[in-house]
């Protein structure tokens, strides 16, 4: 089209400006996609961290568990919903478990825990802490009596491995029940609050000490964390006795509360650069037209309408967009390229290798996500930005009077 071409030339008329207009889009573009590749990051960081500390993606529980979070509860049918959970499509693994509140005491000490009671044929797909036991060893399928306990928990019991423990927990009908266990392993994660949440038992052991038959909860772990909504909808069409799924986010409002707010900090700061950008822009845009009100005017005498005028300035805006979009990728790609893959380290700002949150580890390198997605994602922010930014210059080029303007030239 002959107003492209017209709009392409007019571009390069003043090479100075129109560098530093897309140097200056490339630049705040480059800002804003590196921002959003770290909140994508901090995304999957979020789901990883609350997963692997033993939330799980998705999980299955009872009627009624969203209200009242109680650990006695148990699925109306656990042997269905673990077998609907591994035949989902999306499902990496599954496993199961009970729980109950028991002590735990050692001759004169004592520790309140949350006695866990696990598959340990599966546990150690779905729980980080397990996968490598600091003393000693994991529990093993088919083994009855025994238990895995956290340093913190062994060190206030004064406990080491092959040491017996009683634990006692409330039983059928209020009864008081205990049970022998023989220390096997020890976790040492780092971090006491995570220490204090490793109390895990064979399933069977939960059962014989309080009465409680089955499993209180199926934990699934998703090969991609983002199907984990998908999961829970497809579990949830599929389960029966009034037992339900809920995901990661859900089971843990307060990983997904952070995660919204610095989230929303990420966007807000991003939404000032680009708002710098949009200035300069209009002002580079502005000052074009000023220089050309004599040009639009005689446009505007020969009989071209308002609208192509307009037209005509966002086709402008367009070949800068589409230019600042290239200079942004240029610079934006490998950026976020080597972060993707090696993160942003803050184990100077935090002190320590890792952190906790809400009682599951949270690793302090930030790792931000680089796909395809960015080409058009900063394409159609250069464009979609300068655009906007330009439609005041074509409205006050659109609205030349050609008498005052040709008048004012002279």
């Amino acid at each position: 089209m002959v107003s492209t071409r017209y709009a392409v030339r007019s571009v390069g008329r003043n090479v100075r400006r129109t560098i530093l207009s897309v140097v200056g889009i490339g630049v705040g573009c480059a800002l804003a996609v590196f921002m959003e590749s770290m909140n994508r990051g901090r995304d999957e960081l979020f789901a990883r961290a609350a997963a692997s500390s033993g939330i799980g993606h998705v999980r299955v529980v009872p009627r009624g568990w969203r209200e009242r979070r109680d650990v006695r509860a148990r699925l109306a049918d656990w042997q269905h919903d673990r077998d609907v959970a591994r035949s989902t499509p999306g499902v990496a693994s599954t496993t199961i478990r009970s729980r109950t509140q028991a002590l735990v005491a050692m001759g004169t000490h004592v520790v309140p825990v949350e006695l866990v009671g696990v598959d340990p044929a599966t546990e150690p797909s779905t729980f980080r802490f397990v996968r490598e036991i600091t003393h000693g060893r994991y529990l093993r399928p088919g083994e009855h009596g025994t238990v895995v306990l956290g340093q913190s928990i062994a060190d206030r019991l004064r406990a080491g491995l092959d040491d017996d423990i009683l634990a006692t927990a409330v039983g059928p009908r209020g009864s008081i029940e205990s049970a022998m266990l023989r220390v096997v392993g020890i976790v040492a994660t780092g971090s006491e609050d995570a220490d204090l949440a490793v109390c895990q038992v064979a399933i069977e052991d939960v059962t014989k000490l309080t009465g409680l038959k089955g499993a209180g909860e199926v934990v699934v772990m998703a090969g991609d964390w983002r199907a984990a909504d998908a999961i829970r909808d497809a579990l949830t069409q599929r389960l029966t006795g009034g037992d339900e799924a809920m995901t990661w986010g859900e089971l843990a409002p307060e990983f997904k509360g952070h995660n919204e707010q610095d989230k929303a900090a990420a966007r807000f700061v991003r939404a000032i650069i680009l708002l710098i950008v949009l200035l300069g822009v209009a002002s580079a845009q502005l000052a074009a037209v000023l220089e050309r009100r004599r040009e639009f005017a005689v446009l505007s005498a020969l009989g071209m309408r308002a609208g192509t005028m307009v037209v005509l300035v966002l086709q402008e805006a367009a070949a800068l967009g589409l230019a600042g979009a290239v200079v942004a990728l240029a610079i934006a790609l490998p950026v976020v390229w080597q972060f993707a893959r090696t993160g942003l380290d803050l184990r100077s700002a935090y002190g320590s290798s890792n952190f906790t949150f809400s009682g599951a580890f949270m690793e302090p390198v930030f790792y931000g996500d680089f796909g395809v997605w960015i080409v058009p994602w900063v394409v159609a922010l250069a464009v979609g930005a300068t655009m906007l930014a330009s439609l005041y210059p074509a409205w006050f080029a659109a609205r030349t009077d050609p008498a005052v303007a040709l008048r004012v030239a002279q």
